[in-house]
């Protein structure tokens, strides 16, 4: 094999790149117009300019004593009420089950019903609706053994398109 000599090297890789440089301007083939996203950016700005003061960042402050779940209750979903969830199909991948429960019979009924299935596929559950803790250790004591945690469940009910509970919430669907 015959070496290669060091110019034709270098033109080999230089050849390319001056094509590249001389290439014809960017052309604009569209333009919508806009306003100026520096009002966006001002409101980042960390560095204070002349004669300014930096604004100032209030940090909230942690509670004083330990938290507890205690703290959270009651919880109370205002878009969430007990009553009848008609079954449908999603698809949300890698999405792990979960159930939504209140504190009332229909809830009860239910999860004594459902909590060796619900156990089975590994689901945690959202109490979505409880006035107390005694409350929400009696629903833990109805769902022996499955995690409860108390949750506001607004925001979740909107996402899913959900006005009641209880429901089982799984990669591939919804149900009752």
């Amino acid at each position: 094999m015959k070496p290669v000599p060091l110019a034709a090297a270098l033109l080999a890789i230089a050849a390319p790149l001056v094509a590249i440089a001389q290439s014809a301007p960017l052309i604009v083939v569209e333009d919508r117009g806009g306003v100026s996203a520096l009002p966006y950016y001002e409101v980042l700005d960390l560095q204070p300019r002349a004669g300014q003061m930096p604004p100032r960042l209030d940090v909230p402050q942690p509670p004083a004593g330990p938290v507890s779940e205690t703290a959270m209750l009651p919880i109370r979903s205002a878009h969430l009420s007990p009553g009848n969830v008609e079954r449908r199909v999603i698809q949300a991948p890698g999405l792990t089950p979960f159930f939504l429960i209140g504190d009332d019979e229909r809830s009860h009924a239910w999860l004594r019903q459902r909590a060796p299935a619900l156990r089975e596929l590994g689901a945690f559950g959202l109490v979505v609706n409880v006035e107390s803790a005694d409350a929400l250790a009696a629903l833990r004591r109805l769902a022996s053994g499955l995690p409860l945690a108390p949750v506001s469940g607004d925001d979740l009910a909107e996402r899913l398109g959900l006005r009641h509970y209880p429901a089982l919430i799984t990669a591939t669907g919804i149900e009752q």
